[in-house]
């Protein structure tokens, strides 16, 4: 009886299911028997027919971070230093505390509002415009050219562009810098972007106070940019000195422009990209917008806003709209106007703090975190109307105030 016999005897039924490798190694290659073992089997470079061939060994799997790495960690700046280090235009100072204003950290917290409290008699004396716009208006490309624009006046200026935060993930791209070229590279420029974070007009809920540090390093024009255009984008009027309104051509005509809200407290309209073709159409859209202003009530400084065009992108017109802005900062300084609409500002901005700390007292309270999800069920399931639910978890949070007294 030959061995594929016998050795079929001896396996029995089991070896009909096994793959024809496998029967292989069992019975014709047994260790005993042959030279040349499993490994060599997988790797034919041992083979002795390679005898020219050498293989050095393989180096192991490296680790994802270096083990020899010794993190260095941040320094911890003391509110002097910190004050003193912006007072003396410091980009590294100004960076760590505007991180420190925009943190929820309550230790954070209360070092940025004493950096606040201290930087604030430095503070005031620049020029605020606030660039607002539909998107893909050219609002970042058209900051880049106007802070070259002042940069090569010898201003230094301070842009804080407010990005969109998503609703889902809760992140931001954070990515007007790219658009901004020119301007990045300038050591008199300071470019913040700043994520939304769920606030009211795409305003950063921590921009009045990042532009307060910004004056006090000696910047002396601040550009607030924010995400577009829209009925609540208003937040960034209460903010700044100018309203500027950036459009596109081919937006709408004179009816188009009085329904958007933005329009009643913009001080200038400027068409973007009057260039090429491009031309005809916008001035034809400047045209139906002076129409469209016409409709509206005079402003409270007397100031009657006005409709430009230029180019952010081959840089025509440029000079005319910052003469524009410079005319409106003299004649509302002549009039009294710009010092008590900053008043006006600070008031609102005050009520808006108290609103902010009310609001986040009560999420942050035991009694309406434990009360919540209970709530929140029974309106899910039509047991409880949405209002009553709201008055419940209320009367939960003014009885947990009442009973720490």
């Amino acid at each position: 009886m030959c061995i594929f016999e016998q050795r079929v005897n001896e396996l029995g039924e089991s070896l009909y299911f096994q793959s024809f490798a496998t029967y292989t190694k069992q019975v014709l290659f047994k260790a005993s028997d042959m030279d040349i073992n499993e490994e060599r089997l997988h790797h034919p470079e041992n083979d002795p027919a390679y005898l020219g061939l050498k293989v050095n060994q393989g180096v192991a799997a490296q680790p994802m971070v270096n083990p020899n790495l010794r993190r260095i960690a941040r320094r911890t700046y003391t509110v002097d230093e910190f004050v003193e280090g912006i007072l003396r235009s410091d980009i590294t100072c100004l960076s760590q505390a505007v991180t420190l204003v925009e943190s929820n950290r309550p230790d954070h917290q209360a070092i940025a509002q004493q950096i606040i409290e201290r930087c604030l008699p430095y503070s005031g004396k620049s020029m605020r415009v606030g660039i607002t716009g539909v998107p893909g208006a050219g609002k970042s490309t058209s900051i880049d050219t106007f802070g070259m624009h002042l940069v090569k006046q010898g201003r230094r200026l301070a842009v804080l562009a407010i990005d969109p935060s998503s609703e889902r993930s809760g992140g931001s791209i954070l990515g007007d810098k790219t658009r901004m070229e020119q301007l990045s590279r300038e050591k008199s420029a300071f470019i913040r972007p700043s994520p939304t974070a769920g606030s009211l007009g795409g305003v950063a809920r921590k921009t009045r106070e990042t532009i307060i540090l910004c004056e006090a390093a000696g910047f002396d024009t601040i550009f607030v940019e924010t995400v577009g255009v829209g009925q609540s984008e208003t937040a960034v009027h209460s903010m700044v000195d100018f309203f500027l309104l950036i459009q596109l051509a081919g937006t709408g005509d004179e009816l188009q422009g009085i329904k958007r809200g933005i329009m009643e407290m913009a001080d200038a309209i400027v068409i973007n990209k009057a260039d090429g073709d491009n031309i005809d159409k916008a001035n034809l859209a400047a045209s139906h917008f002076r129409n469209a202003l016409h409709l509206f009530p005079p402003t409270e400084s007397g100031w009657r806003p006005k409709v430009l065009t230029y180019s952010g992108f081959y840089g025509l017109g440029i000079k005319e709209i910052w003469d524009m802005i410079d005319e409106y900062r003299h004649f509302a300084l002549d009039s009294g106007y710009f010092e008590e609409k900053r008043q006006r500002q600070t008031k609102w901005w005050m009520y808006e703090s108290i609103n902010e700390a009310l609001k986040n007292s009560f999420y942050q309270n035991p009694e309406v975190q434990a009360l919540r999800p209970i709530i929140e069920g029974e309106i899910l399931s039509d047991k409880l109307s949405s209002f009553i639910g709201a008055q419940r978890l209320l009367d939960s949070y003014f009885k947990a105030i009442t009973d720490k007294k």
